[in-house]
């Protein structure tokens, strides 16, 4: 038996998103196809149980000041995979790592805002990612969608694909008993909206808050940063608004029991490239309620699998009061769900085609 590839995954994050999770969730499992992965992280407190997390999980987490150093320390690798969120980074990384370098690409690509906007920021993008990517020896996304973009609108050569996955026994639904329990510790009693993300323009939360206000008679629960600028606008809006029905319980580390407590997801999101939080909250077994953009519309099949409602707040709450009043559709709408990750999204799929792609890789390079 050869020995594993050795894989130096280096990430330039300021904090845990969703590619840091993707990151946590398929490095563990690559150990055992061929592949030995170690993490670079800068240092920082905001990554500090992101770390402690790899290395619980047998993946060395390796922390970093200089970046600077990151060409030396990787240069004994196989292969060096990159997941980027500055711009700059791509073209301080990519002429001085040592060949092979292979970079991921969790970034949401195209924004849907009005004709205009959506324009400037492709030009946007191609200036300054685009057009660095072209000196990666392969690039992968996790996305369909997302790999027809790269290589037609932005031209890019080489793009392979590889789908998000889930743990499916880590996020599932739960049973009648399990549930009431999670409800009464968080203290649930009504129709519960999840809003989960980071708080971001393009995650659109402001949406959501509004929506709120078309729907008193349901609870909306929102998590991620909301100490952020935007989380501090949304928090204010629930002050003005004087929004009762609208919670904040900011980052939180026990994302598969909210589902499990929740009723249904509310993601009325404007750029995606494919949605980790979509995909637990299927996994879980909720019907989920996002917008008509194409990364959803690859997950989600309208009135099968979810529903793809326009992202105005009467209309969010419109679908969401539906919901509430049929139960019965609600949950056969999340039982879809959760088969359709079964069947196509599950993480160890999602880890042998990116094993896959790494050998693939390094033999392409010469390598032995």
């Amino acid at each position: 038996m050869s020995a594993p590839i050795r894989v130096a995954f280096l990430t330039d994050a300021p904090r845990v998103a969703g590619s840091e999770v993707w990151l946590l969730d398929v490095l563990p499992r690559l150990a055992a196809l061929g592949v030995q992965p170690s993490v670079f992280l800068p240092h920082g407190e905001a990554l500090d149980e992101l770390a402690a997390r790899f290395r619980a999980a047998g993946v060395s987490a390796e922390r970093y000041s200089d970046p600077a150093t990151l060409p030396e320390r990787t240069r004994a690798f196989d292969l060096r995979a990159l997941q980027v969120w500055d711009p700059a980074t791509y073209r301080l990384w990519l002429p001085r790592l040592a060949t092979p370098r292979l970079v991921v690409i969790h970034d949401q690509l195209d924004y849907h805002y009005p004709l205009g906007l959506k324009a400037l920021y492709r030009q946007i993008y191609r200036r300054t990612k685009a057009d660095s990517l072209r000196a990666a020896d392969r690039l992968l996304t996790v996305s369909v969608w997302g790999g027809e973009f790269l290589r037609g609108v932005m031209a890019l050569p080489d793009v392979g694909v590889v789908r998000n996955g889930m743990d499916t026994e880590k996020f599932r639904p739960a049973d009648a008993e399990e549930r009431a329990v999670l409800r009464e510790a968080l203290g649930w009693t009504r129709f519960t909206v999840l809003v989960p993300g980071r708080f971001a323009l393009e995650k659109n939360q402001l949406a959501a808050v509004l929506a709120a206000r078309h729907a008193p008679e349901l609870d909306f629960v929102f998590v991620g940063d909301m100490d952020s600028a935007l989380g501090q606008v949304a928090q204010q809006l629930k002050r003005t608004l004087r929004l009762g029905n609208v919670h904040f319980l900011g980052r939180r580390w026990d994302m598969p029991e909210l589902y499990r407590a929740a009723d249904t997801l509310l993601q009325p999101t404007l750029a995606e490239n494919q949605s980790l939080v979509t995909l637990e909250a299927m996994s879980s077994g909720l019907p989920v309620v996002t917008t008509h953009i194409p990364a959803q519309a690859e997950l989600v099949e309208h009135g099968v699998t979810g529903l793809l409602v326009p992202p105005q707040p009467s209309l969010l709450a419109l679908a969401l009061t539906r919901l509430a009043a049929n139960p019965e559709r609600a949950q056969a709408l999340g039982q879809a769900a959760r088969q359709h990750v079964l069947s196509a999204h599950t993480l160890d799929g999602t880890a042998q085609q990116v094993a896959q792609v790494l050998l693939e890789t390094v033999r392409a390079s010469g390598r032995p």
